[in-house]
């Protein structure tokens, strides 16, 4: 009879000792995904910037700035060798314009 009772107390323990150690898992794994999730967040922000930064680099070499002229979101607006006009959004991509979409550059600016 006791010997039922000890084999009953330790499965117990076992099962109490299995469920906290999945509990800690679970929280390690938690805090993990949510780095990955900081870093991955923080990788994207820098290549964005990077991307932004190579292509007006590369724009004002290549092209011409339209002095007196601003995009839609206040940027520079550049005229590249097809007589096309352009600015480079916050991801570096660059977005044609209509001719609608060009605004004069305040005078203070």
């Amino acid at each position: 009879m006791k010997r039922k009772y000890i084999v009953g107390l330790l499965t117990l323990a076992f099962g109490v000792f299995a469920t906290i150690s999945v509990q800690a898992q679970s929280k390690v794994e938690k805090a993990a995904e949510k780095t990955g999730k900081a870093v991955e967040k923080g990788a994207k922000a820098v290549g964005n910037k990077t991307a932004e930064v190579a292509v007006k680099g590369s724009a004002k070499v290549a092209d011409k700035t339209w002095k007196g002229k601003m995009a839609p979101d206040g940027s520079n607006v550049y005229i590249d060798a097809d007589n096309k006009k352009y600015y480079v959004n916050k991801k570096g991509a660059r977005i044609y314009l209509k001719p609608s979409q060009i605004r004069t550059r305040p005078a203070g600016e």
